[in-house]
């Protein structure tokens, strides 16, 4: 980032957000915490009945037998040391231990499906914003409306029929082959990358329109000067602010579509934790969910001063 860009960004504003991060992630936490325990039943109760005094020890064990607010002390105070708990389904598993796991699969699908949104989603935008009203913009938009309208569970369902069961081109469940990426990153990413396509070409539709636009036009400059140095850059700020909380949705996994690939990613941690009432578990991915969600928005924040000069936080902070 350029000194100009720093000096804009003062460590007053970035302390505050910082704090408003923990203040907030602190709030998540507790409101997980009581709503995990305001669920009627137990994470030990389930369709084989165990006997009282089973379920007894196993409630001493993980303090379960204690008031609320010790229990949501004792959390709280593990968290603050990044330990999130044992898992009540998993004996001898926590839930770093678990996230850590899963961690991998879902990074590695999540970054291939943000590299697919980036790569295709912003080009698209701008050859349908350059292309106004002729047929590559037609043919663009009414791709990106139908990849808008239809969820990802159904893309997951007919990819996996059609290119799997019946075509065999790719398998149809895990990853031990490389050909097993294709259908979960294109299932994950296909809303968001109609998505990006259509906020790129009406960003870019508004920015071309400017006055600094046509000034910059009247000036002579070349055609890809313009669009490079001045519209595109422009245009790209509703998209990177949007991409924040995209990435993190692609980088921790989406619940169905892990599921549906049987990945073994927090996804379907997740989705299997909450099958098995298991209320750590839930609770942790929850919060690392929460964590990097914001973390992402921070770091989008932060890159505002990189792409628009005219934004100062100085004022704010």
């Amino acid at each position: 980032m350029a000194n100009g860009a720093l000096s804009r960004l003062p460590l007053a504003y970035v302390g505050q957000r910082l704090v408003l991060m923990l203040v907030t992630l602190w709030a998540v936490i507790t409101l997980t915490f009581f709503l995990m325990h305001a669920v009627p039943g137990g994470p030990f109760v389930s369709e084989k009945m165990l006997a009282p005094e089973i379920e007894a020890a196993l409630n001493a064990k993980y303090g379960l037998d204690e008031p609320i607010w010790r229990q949501y002390l004792n959390y709280l105070g593990s968290v603050i040391t990044f330990d999130l708990g044992p898992s009540f389904k998993y004996p001898g598993m926590s839930v770093n231990e678990m996230i850590a796991e899963g961690l991998p699969v879902t990074a590695q699908t999540g970054l291939l499906a943000v590299l697919c949104v980036v790569a295709l989603g912003v080009p698209l935008g701008v050859a349908a914003a350059l292309n106004r009203n002729r047929w590559p913009d037609t043919a663009v938009m009414t791709i990106a409306t139908i990849g808008a309208a239809i969820p990802s569970y159904v893309i997951a369902t007919v990819c996996l029929y059609i290119f799997a069961l019946r075509l065999g081109w790719v398998p149809a469940f895990g990853l031990d082959d490389w050909r097993g990426y294709f259908l979960p990153v294109f299932a994950l990413s296909g809303f968001w990358l109609s998505f990006i396509a259509r906020l790129t070409r009406s960003s870019l539709l508004e920015t071309l329109d400017q006055d600094y636009m046509t000034t910059a036009r009247a000036k002579g400059l070349k055609r890809r000067k313009i669009l490079l140095k001045h519209g595109l850059r422009n245009s790209l700020i509703p998209v990177v602010t949007i991409m924040g909380p995209v990435i993190a949705n692609l980088l921790t996994g989406s619940f169905v579509i892990e599921q549906i690939f049987a990945l073994p990613g927090i996804g379907r941690h997740f989705v299997l934790s909450i099958t098995n009432r298991d209320y750590t578990a839930i609770m942790g991915i929850t919060i690392f969910y929460a964590a990097f969600l914001m973390l992402m928005i921070f770091i989008v924040d932060m890159l505002y001063v990189w792409l628009d000069p005219r934004i100062d936080y100085r004022r704010r902070a």
